[in-house]
């Protein structure tokens, strides 16, 4: 008989990979206003180091049979190379105003780092790995690439860091370039993390599901919304504040600390209810909405963007909203929940 379609690994997959590497810069930037609308083109720059850097993640969790603790980790090593090593927004004393989050520790923009640390594992690895597994679902479990594909990606992700580097602070923050030993350390903290998260974590294995219940759906969307926006207003100086929540000198680091407390009670909470026979990928989803739309809403708010592209945003968020709700009405209650689990 011959192969339906939709199976074939060399159509079906890259469709899936191309899938994640345009999703990626369209949440992570995009959506939230960073990219403002009008310079929408400038995702083909972000495209390397953001496409690729996530769709590497992806290939090594999957080929390595390692589970969502691991790419947790994994982006805490993307955010590294991004911020580190692309941008060095880390320890920039001018680049976005990261020194001014709160006053700086050990030469280091601790406030700005813990914040993008966040974002980034959730906004650039996780819900967007999680959306195109929901998409293509034949391949959830399984590598997008050949070996061939994945070392054009491998070198692709490195040219985005390059492409960053090259891009933005020269514009932004001209004559600035992190110290040496900085530079290194960043560099052996992203192998480490590497080893840790794909040798040193478990592998993913079947373990008995509970009957413990978790929030409907309706009830995983408020939550996504209120805990986004939540922590971001803890940790993200807006309406004029120079840092976090109106703070003045190291009192920053309090409203820092409430939403870093906050996001790891988060997600050891997810962590339950991945343990639970109801928690399906329409659950997982609707959570997962939630929080792009209070990410989504939040960057109305609190980025500086010209009122069209602040309009912009809030139709891109009302399209958004409509994609994510006609997913969620083709999952099928049968979905078995302990493979689709986000934690």
């Amino acid at each position: 008989m011959k192969e339906p379609k939709d199976t074939k690994p060399n159509v079906r997959n890259r469709k899936a990979a191309w899938t994640l590497a345009l999703l990626t810069p369209l949440i992570a930037e995009l959506a939230f206003g960073s990219t403002p609308l009008h310079l929408a083109y400038l995702l083909l720059l972000w495209l390397p180091i953001y496409g690729a850097g996530i769709l590497l993640i992806r290939e090594a969790v999957t080929r390595t049979g390692r589970g969502w603790p691991s790419v947790v980790v994994l982006g805490l090593a993307y955010e590294i190379a991004e911020d580190g090593l692309g941008l060095q927004a880390l320890t920039s004393p001018h680049l976005y105003h990261a020194a001014d989050w709160a006053p700086q520790i050990f030469g280091f923009n601790i406030a700005y780092w813990i914040l993008n640390a966040i974002y980034h594992i959730v906004f650039s690895a996780i819900i967007p790995i999680f959306i195109t597994n929901l998409l293509f679902p034949a391949f959830k479990d399984r590598p997008y690439l050949k070996k061939g594909g994945l070392v054009w990606v491998m070198l692709f992700a490195l040219i985005g860091v390059g492409m960053l580097r090259g891009s933005v602070p020269p514009s932004q923050d001209p004559g600035y370039t992190a110290p040496a030993a900085v530079l290194i350390g960043c560099v052996v903290a992203i192998v480490a993390l590497a080893v840790i998260a794909l040798r040193l974590m478990p592998r993913k294995q079947p373990s008995a599901m509970l009957d413990t219940a978790v929030p409907s759906p309706k009830n995983l969307v408020i939550t996504g919304v209120v805990a986004t926006v939540v922590v971001f207003g803890l940790m993200y100086p807006f309406a004029g504040a120079h840092q976090p929540v109106f703070t003045h000198g190291y009192w920053a680091y309090v409203p820092i600390a409430i939403g870093t407390i906050l996001a790891a009670y988060l997600y050891k909470t997810i962590r339950g209810w991945s343990k639970s026979k109801q928690w399906d990928a329409r659950r997982i989803l609707a959570l997962a909405s939630g929080a792009l739309v209070g990410h989504t809403l939040f960057g109305m708010i609190a980025a500086h963007l010209p009122v069209v592209d602040r309009i912009g945003l809030g139709i891109l968020l009302i399209i958004m909203a409509w994609l994510l709700y006609r997913l969620y009405r083709k999952q099928s209650s049968a979905v078995v929940a302990k493979p689709a689990t986000a934690a």
